[in-house]
């Protein structure tokens, strides 16, 4: 079996022998403090951190996400702010041969000085700046000087040199009180924190990843590249890509362990400067990862031990999950579509997830534990996708590990949306450099799935079709498009595509979404790449449109909700319950937003006087609507492969498309989620005098099954009944069964009546549905008589619910303590009872008092 080859560097004459002290790395993160520039008034710091935040523990400013606080702290963005650290360094670090200033991520237009000496001028949030700092260096005390110059006057200073502004037309600059001078495009920073149409402005600056020396001698192991070849179950071959940095020509070697155990050695003739070693190694019975749902997810953790003369002088390590993934475009046989689906490990997965953005405005404050919550959630909902959308940032280390661990796929963006950019050349170079960064540092994830080029940008300028667009190119001359449109052309049509593929291992790139493929503008109509659908919603679109708009690959849709009752009362007073009041209008970016959610649901729903039942119903709303489409999307597989839905999560407490709010609570859309991402589901349709039973399944083999029809009255009186069998395909969807409305026997009693389909196979139920032949509101539901009895069981709760008739949609709450339901906002049976449990977070006496139901008939007439 081949075990490894070296391409080796040429020995230099007159090469060294040496000793060497491993790297050492040391943060720099005690002792910072800050003030605005040219005020006297030092503060202490957090590093990382952001301006706001520091500006909240010293007590200057107050939550700018409470009621309209938001609109108190605008200046800061338009000041300049100087942050200041000492550090000590003695006598015997300074006789290193390499000391490294390593900058993180620094937001954004930032000087550094060090001693008084100019270091670095950063003017890119996404870049990892690194400076050679010895000669900057003394024994002894040391400062540290960084001054952040505010980012919206550099933008404003940029938009005068440029000519003419560019469309950002999500920037909320009015908010800010820049009128319409839209300049967050000017600027390499995440564009959410100017605002978006969910998202408050609040443009931050400061230190937001780690700062810290770096140090070594002669060589140090730069990177790691963990390129697959040829993955299955009988071996994995893979190769890893070494880059060394040497200072002093020598002779090394490499060690490469799998799991802490030794697979290769690699003897090295260096000469001084960067080079790259390529190593061969095979794993024998390797263990697949898969995304979620399909199989497990293991990882492996390869290391490389850098040595001189017999001693380990540096290491890296990369984990990785051994799979296949490719982006599938071919021709339809028919129709001239195109397909657009991930075949991972030879087989065509359905991507079903959602699309994520920051989960915080200041970005500092998300602990560890709220990204596991949010990708945890994901798994938890049966998804298998995440897509990291362009408008926020190329997310932490840790987020990526995480959807590593639990099985998440990540569609991954370039942080560009919704806006046109600049083209000069120093512009062009910092996002070839930031791109360069972040592929390299992100490619050896095994969720990485494909890297997207922008959101919205192609379909929204809509180069060669004058009647196509968001109505941006109008307003330009034919000289201000063709700058425009070159800069598009150069950075999405060439920096982006030469960096992914010159850094990866043939991921795949996608110009921009949505698209129908190069050239060719996207649409309701289109039968190839990607769509947004925005008809429900934006378009006032009936929810029934769902069926009506067909995807090959669904990547953004939507519909809104306020967070629960309990969550708006954190950001808000009494007086400001009621959803067209300042405050719930300031929280709620979407302008149609509010007024919109209670026109669709005065089309299903008895709009409720009460505020917090409003709430509630508003959230029943969104769940249907995203329920409905994707149990459609699934149910159009193999032509459709992927619903992402917008959005799972919130950066600030908002009325939003979310399902899950910023408070962590899980929205009725994120319990119907998971049960509609279930590997096997039915999907039960109401259709031109029909009723419709699709089957889908993403398992690979075929299963046979029955579907149990009961139609009873409220009162639990079955009136029919009907099992049919059925076989589900295999990874695929299929008509199972059809019915004519005629044969059941309604009787006129369509408010009345109700009828479930349960999906079996042996005595194991696999899907349920409740389906009803009346609007919402138009149910002449009765009172369900609802009792509950709570166990304490230690580490848990379980809640025993009973029904004496049908109710409708049964929200559990909690009053005292934050809590998840294994279930919430379900139907229940005339007669039935239902286990749900919750972590035990306080004493079972204070859990009973805080807990109570809520259900559609308490909110109605």
């Amino acid at each position: 079996m081949k075990k490894f080859f070296l391409f080796s560097v040429l020995l230099i004459s007159g090469m060294l022998t040496f000793a060497q002290t491993e790297p050492v790395k040391r943060d720099i993160h005690a002792n910072w403090q800050f003030r605005q520039v040219a005020t006297t008034a030092w503060m202490p710091a957090s590093v990382p951190g952001t301006v706001h935040t520091d500006l909240i523990s010293a007590g200057k400013i107050e939550d700018p996400y409470y009621r309209l606080n938001e609109r108190k702290v605008q200046w800061i963005d338009k000041v300049n702010w100087e942050y200041k650290t000492s550090f000590s360094i003695n006598a015997g670090e300074l006789k290193r041969q390499n000391i490294r200033l390593v900058f993180e991520g620094l937001d954004t237009w930032a000087d550094v000085y060090l001693n008084g000496q100019l270091l670095l001028k950063a003017d890119n949030m996404f870049v990892t700046w690194r400076v050679d700092a010895k000669q900057y260096l003394k024994a002894g005390e040391n400062e540290l000087k960084i001054i952040f110059t505010s980012p919206v006057m550099k933008g404003m200073e940029k938009q005068e040199a440029f000519g003419f502004p560019l469309p950002a037309s999500n920037d909320q600059s009015e908010t800010g009180g820049m009128g319409t001078n839209q300049v967050s495009i000017f600027t390499r920073k995440a564009g959410y924190h100017f605002g978006w149409d969910w998202g408050p402005r609040l443009v931050t600056s400061g230190i937001w990843k780690p700062v810290y020396l770096q140090s070594w001698d002669n060589a140090r192991i730069a990177d790691l590249h963990v390129i697959q070849h040829n993955i299955n179950t009988k071996a994995a071959e893979i190769t890893a890509e070494i880059e060394l940095e040497t200072s002093v020509a020598g002779d090394y070697s490499v060690n490469l362990l799998v799991d802490g155990k030794q697979i290769a050695t690699a003897n090295i003739k260096s000469m001084a400067g960067v080079s790259k070693q390529k190593i061969d190694l095979s794993i024998p019975s390797p263990k697949i990862w898969w995304p979620n749902g399909l199989g497990d997810h293991p990882l492996y953790k390869i290391t490389a031990e850098l040595s001189a003369s017999g001693k380990v002088i540096d290491g890296k390590s990369a984990t990785i999950g051994l799979r296949t993934l490719k982006l599938v475009r071919k021709p339809d046989a028919k129709g001239g579509g195109e397909s657009f689906y991930f075949e991972v490990n030879g087989r065509p997965v359905f991507a079903k997830g959602a699309n994520y953005i920051p989960n915080d405005v200041f970005l500092t404050r998300v602990k560890p534990e709220t990204y596991e919550f949010i990708v945890k959630s994901a798994a938890d909902a049966n998804m298998n996708m995440l897509r990291v959308w362009g408008g926020g940032v190329y997310e932490s280390d840790l987020f990526y590990d995480l959807c590593d661990k639990y099985g998440i796929m990540v569609w991954q963006d370039f942080m560009f949306a919704c806006s046109m950019y600049p083209g000069d050349d120093h512009f062009l170079n910092s996002i070839r450099q930031e791109a360069e960064d972040n592929v390299i540092r992100l490619r050896n994830h095994a969720c990485i799935a494909l890297w997207c080029g922008n959101n919205e940008m192609e379909t929204a300028w809509a180069q060669g079709h004058e009647d196509r667009g968001w109505g941006w190119k109008q307003v330009y001359n034919p000289e201000q498009r063709e700058i425009i449109w070159k800069a598009y052309d150069t950075i999405f049509h060439h920096i982006l595509p030469a960096v992914v593929a010159a850094n990866t291992d043939k991921q795949p790139y996608w110009h921009s979404s949505p698209s129908a493929g190069m050239g060719k503008v996207a649409g309701y109509d289109n039968n190839s790449g990607d769509m947004h659908y925005w008809g429900v919603w934006h378009g006032q679109h009936p929810f029934s449109d769902f069926r009506k708009y067909k995807a090959r690959f669904m990547s953004e849709y939507g519909f809104q909700s306020f967070p629960e009752f309990n969550s708006v009362k954190k950001y808000t007073l009494p007086s400001d319950w009621n959803i067209e009041s300042e405050v719930m209008a300031s929280h709620q970016r979407s302008g149609i937003g509010n007024l919109r959610i209670k026109q669709y649901m005065e089309q299903d729903y008895q709009i409720p006087e009460n505020f917090e039942h409003l709430l509630y119903v508003g959230q029943l709303l969104q769940a249907d609507a995203i329920k409905m489409a994707l149990k459609t999307h699934r149910s159009d597989m193999p032509y459709c492969m992927g619903s992402l839905y917008w959005q799972i999560n919130d950066c600030w407490p908002v009325a939003s498309w979310s399902g899950i709010d910023y408070y962590g609570k899980w929205k009725a859309l994120h319990y119907f989620a998971k049960e509609a991402c279930k590997n096997q589901i039915i999907n039960v349709v109401i259709e031109n005098g029909k009723l419709l039973i699709y089957g889908v399944s993403d398992l690979s083999q075929k299963t046979d099954a029955v579907i149990r029809l009961n139609l009873a009255d409220f009162n639990g009186l079955s009136l029919w009944n009907r099992p049919v069998k059925v076989t589900l395909p295999a990874n695929n969807s299929a008509l199972v069964y059809s019915l004519d409305l005629k044969e059941i026997p309604l009787n006129y009693r369509e408010k009345e009546v109700f009828l479930t389909a349960t999906l079996v196979t042996g005595t194991k139920e696999l899907d349920q549905e409740f389906v009803y032949f009346a609007r919402p509101k138009d149910l002449k539901l009765p009172e369900p008589g609802i009792k509950t009895r709570i166990s304490d069981k230690g580490d848990h709760f379980v809640i025993e619910i009973t029904s004496e008739k049908l109710c409708k949609n049964l929200m559990l709450i909690s009053d005292n303590t934050e809590v998840q339901f294994s279930d919430n906002f379900f139907d229940m049976q005339p007669g039935e009872t239902r286990l749900v449990t919750c972590p035990a977070t306080l004493r079972w006496e204070d859990f009973e008092k805080g807990f109570r139901t809520l259900n559609l008939k308490q909110t109605m007439k």
